[in-house]
């Protein structure tokens, strides 16, 4: 079979530009112009028959083609920085790339990133939050851990758990708490999903939430139990991943009920091959995961 030659230049280009989804930022990356990135993705376009880029109003978008080259090019530029690293005599680090919703990296991940280190020290995290939008494919991530149904186009998701929501707040608050319907004498602190509260009142037997009832939205529930500590209103956030404040007696779970909406999930593209670090890193949180819901103590207020 003849096989096809494609100058390194057009591919480092190209996956830059992905990477990034600008061609601007692919040029400060390697330290070359705009016009030099954007001719050789032109000429890598031109060899292989087929656009990579779709030039969309606020800069660009992968095609399919291009989806499909760009985790496959990933793969292949850090097996070959790990076989250089063993050439010149240095240990080989296996890297692996995450991106995180800020909630479970805070919550879960990040306390426990010692522990991994000391189990798996050839591996090298690269971790990134997000608040549950991320491309996997534009950011190159061998992972991402996102909340939800499990359910995303050309992705494979595997299970973490449940992380149910309840409401919480400062200890004054909860204090002047002694129904669900007083929770409509405070303000409340809810995600980007709608239903949040309306759920969780009707599942607690409380009252409908009014329509002009103030609610304020925040795009983190880092950032919305910020807002709580500081005695803004009442947040509904996943009490398991905000343990620390509950333990700390900083937050206060006024009531029992919760409602689930959605679970963790850990996912990737199905078109990525998995590594020996990717299935180490997910057999591990898998473990983690267990352990922890062994170990938590029975919900109190």
């Amino acid at each position: 079979m003849t096989r096809r030659y494609i100058p390194l230049k057009s591919l480092r280009a190209f996956e830059a530009a992905a990477r990034h989804l600008s061609f601007t930022h692919a040029a400060i990356e390697l330290n070359v112009t705009h016009s030099a990135v954007s001719q050789q993705v032109k000429l890598l376009e031109d060899q292989l028959h087929c656009p990579l880029f779709l030039r969309v109003p606020r800069g660009l978008a992968l095609t399919p083609e291009g989806e499909h080259l760009l985790p496959v090019l990933n793969e292949s530029f850090d097996r070959i920085a790990q076989l250089l690293d063993y050439f010149a005599g240095r240990k080989v680090q296996e890297k692996l790339k995450i991106g995180v919703i800020g909630t479970f990296a805070t919550g879960f991940l990040l306390p426990r990133l010692a522990a991994f280190y000391q189990k798996f020290p050839h591996i090298e995290l690269q971790i990134s939050t997000h608040n549950n939008r991320v491309d996997v494919a534009a950011e190159g991530l061998d992972y991402a851990i996102r909340f939800g149904s499990g359910a995303w186009h050309g992705t494979a998701a595997l299970y973490l758990c449940d992380s149910p929501l309840t409401p919480l707040c400062t200890p004054e608050i909860a204090a002047q708490l002694r129904q669900p319907a007083d929770l409509l004498n405070f303000r409340l602190l809810r995600s980007y999903r709608r239903d949040e509260w309306t759920a969780w009142l009707q599942q607690a037997a409380g009252p409908q939430l009014p329509p002009t009832h103030p609610v304020m939205v925040f795009d983190s529930s880092i950032t919305m139990l910020e807002a709580a500590q500081a005695g803004v209103g009442i947040a509904i956030a996943p009490a398991r991943m905000f343990s620390h404040l509950l333990s700390s007696g900083r937050i206060k779970r006024p009531f029992l009920p919760e409602i689930s909406l959605g679970s963790y999930w850990l996912t990737r593209l199905q078109s990525k091959v998995e590594t020996s670090a990717m299935r180490e890193f997910a057999q591990w949180l898998s473990a983690e995961l267990v352990a922890s819901a062994e170990l938590m103590p029975s919900t109190e207020l």
